[in-house]
């Protein structure tokens, strides 16, 4: 089995959305998993969210552009990736107010604030972290 196979099967059988590049460093060395993940992500398996981080993804039935494959959209992919970081975050307050049941209205996206050591620009979509 050669080291891009077994990536992918790892990728396929995955509950997971997001991966880094350190989730299969046991499979190979740093420089030849970073070219199957390229590799990966040239051929439309996989979306480049961020430094290392990558998310599975499919091709948009309607508009053709690829997509995270994730049920909760690029707000799932964002928390799952900062979440995998150990990253703390909080929502805003309007959203906070949303998933607490306090408010009927839903925002169309919730906005994640970080602490400000996190430095990372992760980019979902339109949605995007730390875009400074």
């Amino acid at each position: 089995m050669t080291i891009a196979s077994k990536v992918k099967t790892r990728i396929n059988r995955s509950k997971r959305y997001v991966f880094a590049r350190a989730d299969f460093t046991d499979i190979a060395g740093y420089d030849q998993v970073g070219r199957v993940l390229k590799k990966l992500v040239d051929a439309g398996d996989l979306l480049r969210i961020g430094y290392g981080l990558y998310t599975k993804a499919r091709k948009n039935r309607i508009t053709g552009n690829l997509m995270p494959t994730s049920p909760a959209g690029a707000d799932g992919v964002l928390l799952e990736a900062i979440e995998k970081l150990g990253v703390d975050y909080k929502f805003d307050e309007f959203s906070q107010r949303s998933i607490d049941g306090d408010s009927l209205q839903i925002p169309a996206s919730f906005q994640i604030i970080t602490n400000n050591r996190f430095k990372r620009k992760i980019v979902v979509s339109n949605r995007t972290i730390n875009a400074n």
